[in-house]
């Protein structure tokens, strides 16, 4: 069936030498890469166009004057060292799936692209999985699952960038069930910058000793381009322990019952979409509390425009539950229920691996897109469903847009705010505005039209999701730079405070101590204290 949430939204074991915590702050843990050159690409080269284009946004293609592809921490040493005594600004690629221009700015003179630093290995000085940042989120699950049985609770688009998707936090269909990605990172190795100029690489680990540990609690939610170029991550559950990696990372359920469950546009009156929604969010509410019997079920509603002509429900449940089809059908029933379009509900069960990411590409070739992201603590209220049906049924608006929904909570609600760099720790939802296209003509109106959808769900707090007690902030991996304009964000709250509410001085203090010049900048980048 061609129905993807990619329509706007992002979804071999190797030994290797490494360094243990408490190791010099400057020591490099390249692995058996490190004999692979750097690689310099400048605008000649005809592997430039592919480099600088490859990113998932097209709206925004980078002018570098130069890329680096790049292997190890020594060769990201060199050219920081480089790109800082010539004073040009730089920005680090992993996946490229930044929604907006925050890698791709044509004011970037220096693209460091670590996507071909893949390795995936057991640090036996570490006693954890070694993730190096330029594996894409569907070669992280598939070395972990294969090398090991185990998993990490990622997201579903397999061509993501660790390296960004980590350091945002990291979120995905198994979170109710066993939290945040950076719920699970014992440690990160990063390439920073010191108040001399010269680059260094750090290691910094979860240890109460380590010197380093502020680092490594920045890189649990702060957000890439940050703190440094960061080069690997290492995982390990908490209390956990050992020297056998098939224990130290949660194990995936070995079959996944999934659905599509759709309802037709054709017949939908606007009391049964308001239903919908309102049951939706019901039923949420009343199953997304820690130890909830549904913690292993996963959906998102795409509530589409109404020309994409049907609304649907994604869903994942672990299939190896001995009740996980009543429990499908008994949630399928609660969201449908009243609403006088029938629902076309189309499950399957599948291999964990095969259905853990989503695969489908879209046809129609919409590679521009707009995005806004939101936490939700409770269901979206009268008022703001009737802005959402007022959005998708405008026959003046045309396209792909959707209010995406997505599920939270669970155990990612059971850590503390400030444990970790996401404060979000109380939500039921992950909300997103968007819509994807293909032609640049169209750039002015769509934008416009998530703009508005989004500002009117956000009415009552001046367009932004102010936090409060039914709604918690933005998400730093759907970086929005409309949430630094006053005349867009009139909340009053600043953009800082929506990603990382009372996180945000802290996360100031660790930058001016790793980045104390602030050479790693950009427009939602946290400003040193």
């Amino acid at each position: 069936m061609s129905i993807s949430r990619r329509l706007f939204i992002g979804s071999a074991a190797a030994a290797g030498t490494a360094i243990a915590a408490g190791a010099p702050a400057s020591a490099s843990t390249d692995n058996c890469q490190g004999g692979f050159p750097e690689v310099t690409i400048k605008p000649d080269d005809p592997r430039y166009a592919e480099l600088v284009a490859r990113g998932f946004n097209q709206r925004y293609i980078g002018k570098p004057d130069q890329a680096h592809v790049v292997y190890t921490p020594a060769q990201i040493e060199n050219v920081l060292n480089s790109a800082v005594k010539n004073k040009q600004h730089f920005s680090v690629r992993s996946g490229g799936h930044c929604f907006v221009g925050l890698v791709d700015d044509p004011a970037n003179k220096v693209l460091i692209d670590v996507s071909e630093m893949k390795g995936v290995y057991f640090d036996q000085r570490m006693k954890a999985i070694c993730v190096e940042s330029g594996v894409t989120i569907g070669e992280l699950l598939r070395s972990l699952y294969y090398g090991w049985g185990v998993t990490l609770p990622a997201g579903v688009c397999p061509s993501v960038g660790a390296g960004g998707h980590i350091s945002g936090g990291g979120y995905g269909p198994l979170s109710r069930k066993f939290g945040l990605t950076v719920d699970h990172l014992y440690g990160v190795e990063v390439v920073t910058v010191g108040a001399d100029g010269r680059a260094k690489t750090v290691v910094a680990t979860r240890n109460p000793s380590d010197p380093n540990r502020d680092l490594w609690w920045a890189h649990t939610g702060g957000g890439g381009g940050n703190f440094g170029v960061i080069t690997k991550y290492w995982f390990r559950t908490p209390g956990v322990s050992g020297n056998d990696p098939a224990q130290l990372l949660p194990r995936p359920p070995a079959r996944l019952l999934s659905c599509w469950a759709t309802w037709s546009w054709d017949g939908m009156t606007e009391q049964d979409f308001k239903r919908l929604v309102r049951n939706h969010g019901t039923w949420h509410a009343a199953n997304s509390a820690p130890g909830s019997a549904y913690e292993s079920l996963h959906s998102s509603l795409h509530l589409n425009r109404k020309s994409v002509g049907s609304i649907f429900l994604e869903i994942r449940i672990d299939g190896t539950l001995p009740n996980a089809q009543k429990l499908l059908d008994d949630y399928i029933a609660a969201v449908g229920a009243g609403v006088s379009v029938k629902v076309n509900a189309m499950p399957w069960e599948g291999l964990f691996l095969a259905n853990a990411v989503d695969v489908w590409v879209d046809p129609t070739g919409s590679n521009r897109n707009e995005t806004k992201g939101s936490n939700l603590r409770k269901p979206l209220n009268d008022e703001q469903v009737d802005t959402v049906w007022r959005s998708l049924t405008d026959p003046q608006r045309q396209g792909q847009g959707k209010v995406y929904l997505a599920s939270y909570g669970c155990t990612i609600n059971t850590v503390a705010p400030s444990a970790t760099a996401v404060p979000q720790r109380s939500s039921m939802f992950k909300m997103a505005v968007g819509t994807s296209w293909a032609d640049p003509a169209e750039d002015a109106a769509q934008v416009q039209w998530v703009r508005d959808t989004y500002t009117g769900i956000h009415k009552a707090t001046g367009g932004a999701p102010a936090p409060n007690d039914a709604q918690d902030g933005a998400y730093i991996n759907y970086p929005d730079l409309d949430l630094l304009d006053p005349n867009r964000n009139r909340s009053g709250v600043p953009w800082s405070t929506l990603y990382y509410k009372d996180n945000y001085p802290a996360l100031q203090r660790i930058k001016a101590k790793y980045d104390p010049t602030n050479v790693f900048h950009h427009p939602l980048s946290i400003r040193p204290a």
